[in-house]
Parts: structure tokens; sequence; C-alpha cells
């Protein structure tokens, strides 16, 4: 018989170093499998020292019981709310300015005593003289002359702001005689001749579009935020309305609503800055809220209204509720303030004018 074709059955033994090097195979992946594992195990120490910690080694970590279920007790967290505007605002504005420690305690005195459900406080700190009633820098920086101040009308107005919930700082915006003068380029409102301009009454006040009124005002309202106050209230915020207006040079491609709204733009974007909860608010001409709009002055109610928190306006008992109507109509968010001599027959916001 011929032999056999192909492989035969027997194929002798496996060489040694096979073997060999199985072993180690199956030891290296048994070592590495290993290494793996005690990844989880290992630690550090503070000083940054690592060990190794079997699972039967580690501690079970304390479970706090303030943080347990109900047999835990409940965490008492107390946040203080930032101050907010009153809903219906029931104030008096102080006669005094600038204001000094001993005007301080007899206007308190005053002031609770004619009005005992008051709980704001208003202070005239820039009158429409151009003052400026207190330590101002932004103030000392156009003119030393600007400043009216006493040397207690820090301390009195920090004593105001600390006794009283909600205090509000008058800022006459405009009607400036002092200011327009220092810095007639600058701040001041001209003619058509280059020099300031002088209203019916012989007075002068910043143009609204000049850069350097708008970063003016801003300081001041910054200031008073940072005095205390709650509320910023502009005043004589509008053009010059009497005497010769066609002297006036608005500027090339002024529009005079739009200025006004930029500058109050400007105020409430600096103070939202680091005083976001500070109010920004309008005085403006009973008239303009009957009418809706004076063109001459450069305002109109609604685009105002919109900008602001409350709109105020000098009136009497018998006109308010009709003004706080159209107030309401323009900018159902708004709250209208009536400023009056009295509060008999207001139902509504009011504040105590002319020391009364």
């Amino acid at each position: 018989m011929s032999p056999t074709r192909g492989y035969s059955s027997y194929r002798g033994r496996s060489p040694l170093w096979k073997k060999v090097v199985a072993v180690l195979l199956v030891l290296v992946i048994l070592a590495a499998m290993g290494v793996i594992a005690l990844q989880n195990c290992i630690v550090y120490d503070e000083a940054g020292r690592a060990r190794i910690e079997l699972p039967w080694e580690q501690e079970e970590p304390e479970t706090d019981a303030s943080s347990s279920g109900s047999d835990s007790e409940e965490l008492n967290i107390t946040v203080e709310e930032a101050v907010k505007a009153p809903e219906e605002l029931r104030g008096a504005q102080i006669a005094a300015a600038p204001l000094t420690m001993k005007d301080w305690q007899e206007e308190n005195d005053r002031v609770s005593a004619i009005s005992p459900q008051a709980g704001a406080l208003a202070l005239m700190v820039k009158e429409s003289s151009g003052r400026v009633c207190y330590d101002s820098p932004a103030a000392r920086a156009v003119s030393g002359s600007i400043i009216k101040a006493d040397s207690g009308t820090g301390e009195a107005i920090a004593a105001m702001n600390g006794a009283w919930d909600y205090t509000i700082a008058r800022v006459s915006c405009l009607l400036d005689p002092i200011a327009a003068k220092a810095d007639v380029e600058g701040l001041g409102l001209k003619n058509t001749g280059g020099y300031v301009f002088y209203d019916g009454n012989n007075l002068n006040w910043l143009d609204p579009a000049k850069v350097g009124t708008m970063d003016y005002l801003c300081s001041i309202a910054e200031e008073c935020a940072a005095m205390g106050f709650d509320e910023i209230l502009l005043t004589n915020l509008s053009y010059p309305t009497v005497g010769k207006l066609d002297k006036i040079d608005y500027g090339e491609n002024v529009d005079r609503q739009e200025a006004l709204e930029n500058l109050v733009d400007a105020v409430t974007k600096a103070l939202a800055v680091d005083y976001p909860e500070v109010r920004v608010s309008v005085e403006l001409p009973a008239e303009v809220i009957t009418a809706g709009a004076d063109g001459t002055a450069g305002l109109v109610l609604e685009d105002m209204a919109c900008r602001v928190d409350r709109v105020y306006a000098v009136t009497t008992a018998e006109e308010a509720q009709a003004l706080a109507q159209a107030v309401k109509d323009a900018s159902a968010s708004v709250d209208f303030v009536a400023e009056v001599t009295s509060p008999e027959d207001i139902t509504g916001s009011y504040l105590l004018i002319n020391g009364q």
C-alpha cells in the first residue's frame, strides 16, 4: 500500500518556548486587569502621596443628619430683598436745601406731624438755579460755584436715607443757568449767534443733545444712588418754551423728542450698572399730560411714560384723577403721583410739596 498523502495524524509536541510565551501572556493580562481594578482603590493624602486602600479598608461616609429626609431639621434661610417702590406712594418733600442735621431733625418731625401716613421722603438735590445741594464731585468738575452744601449735609442725607425706607432725590435737569454758562460749548444750549441762549425769563438751559449734558446728569444720578436714594425724580426735563425760541440753535439734525428720550435712557442705563434697584421718574407739566404732547418742549407723554417708573405733575385734587387716567392710558404699568399741597381728597399716590 502506498503511503498516505498529506498531513499525518501525529504532529509532535509543542516546543517549550511556546508554552513559556503563553504563560507570560496570561500573566500580563492578569496583571493589566489587576492594575485596572486597583485604580479605584488609589487614594491621596493631604500631602499628595498616593496609597492603596482596599474596599474592606474604606470607611463608610458619614450621613449628614441635617441633609437627611424626614428626621432632619429644615434650613431657615432669610433673603434680604432689595427696597421696592411702594405700589401707592405717599410722601412729602423736605423744604430745606441744602439739608443740615438741624434741618433734618426739624423736617423729620414736621413731616411726621402733618402726614403720619407718609412712607417716602423727597429731597431737592439739584435746584432749577443750577445749585447742587451736596458735595458733588461731578458738579465741582464743572464749576466750584455750583456746590451749595453745609459741612453737615452729607451726614444729614445719610441720616435721612437711613431713617426712611424710601427716599427720592429731585434733580432739576435742563434748567441750569450756572452750568450752562460755565461750559457753553460742552453743556449749554446756544443761540444761533453761538452764545448761550437766554429764555423769556432771562434764564439759561443745558442742551440735552450734547454728550457733556448726558454725562453730567448721569453722574449726578449715580452719586444720588450711591448716597442711598431709592428713586431719582427728573424735573425740568424739556426744551425752553418761552422767549425768542426761533433763536435757539437746536443743532444739526436734532430731534427734540428723541434728544430728551435719549437723555432719560442714558440715566436709566447708567444706574443699571451698579444700582439696578433705583427707580427713575419724571415730572411733566400737567398740560403735557392732558394734551399728550408738547412739540416745542419736545415732550410726548406716551413715549416718555414707557421709559420711567413714575410720572409726577404739580396739580390739584380736582385734576389729579383725570391726569392719573391719562398716564394710565399712556402706560398701564406707570404710576401717577400728584404733587399737591394737601393730601385731602387724593385717592392715589401723592407727594406733598411747597413745605406743606
